[in-house]
């Protein structure tokens, strides 16, 4: 994607879980290279939202497109396609802790149909390059350190070179100066063209790393007017 193209627009988006309405209204714009922040009290539907742009739920109704992909007319078998075009980066990790660093990143990209052991190589420790966490490769998640897990968590995210990074509270359950080193990460990436769209309720990082917010209330997700600085 070119600088300043659309990657994720929304709009008068609604989510239903069963039969359950989650968010009635869904307004979001974000364009190559854009942070933005994704804010709400437990329960106002931020994780629906993640997980609906990733295609693991659908939306009802209104337009909603991302990396390219029309999600409303997306299709079972698009999803694979459309998860290559967006990284995922979670709270708790979701390493496979009985592999080592390598291992994992190994199975992501042989689950995503990379072929050549020289290639998967030079992918795996170019990711682990970015992150900062170069020869760690044959540890296992065990052997690290909180904020070391997330980095492999975000090294993942980026095998694929994706367009869009959605990451649900990242920095959740780490202490407070590991939580600013995944910031300074995640925004030098933002900073390289990829978008990042995270969920948190630190509203103390938010004041640190400016950027657009978009609040989950009263059923509804729209940009806030109001910035921290």
């Amino acid at each position: 994607m070119e600088q300043g193209e659309t990657v994720i627009s929304i709009k008068s988006g609604k989510i239903f879980y069963k039969d359950h309405l989650v968010l009635n209204s869904i307004d979001i714009e974000l364009v190559k290279g854009e942070f933005a922040y994704l804010i709400g009290k437990t329960g106002s539907g931020k994780s629906s939202l993640l997980d609906a742009i990733y295609g693991e739920i659908k939306f009802n109704d209104g337009n909603a497109k991302a990396v390219g992909f029309d999600l409303m007319k997306l299709k079972t078998k698009d999803v694979p396609m459309l998860r290559r075009k967006i990284g995922n980066v979670f709270q708790d990790f979701k390493l496979l802790y009985d592999r080592t660093v390598y291992e994992n990143l190994r199975f992501v990209l042989e689950a995503t149909n990379w072929k050549g052991k020289k290639k998967i190589d030079e992918q795996i420790f170019k990711v682990l390059k970015m992150v900062g966490i170069s020869g760690k490769e044959n540890n296992y998640p065990h052997q690290l350190s909180g904020g070391e897990q997330q980095r492999v968590s975000i090294a993942r995210a980026l095998l694929n070179e994706p367009d869009l990074i959605i990451a649900d509270e990242p920095t959740g359950s780490l202490d407070p100066e590991t939580a600013r080193e995944i910031m300074d990460l995640l925004i030098n990436i933002s900073q390289q063209g990829v978008t990042i769209f995270m969920a948190t309720h630190h509203y103390k990082t938010i004041e640190m790393y400016p950027g657009k917010i978009f609040q989950c209330v009263n059923n509804e997700a729209k940009e806030m007017a109001i910035k921290y600085s």
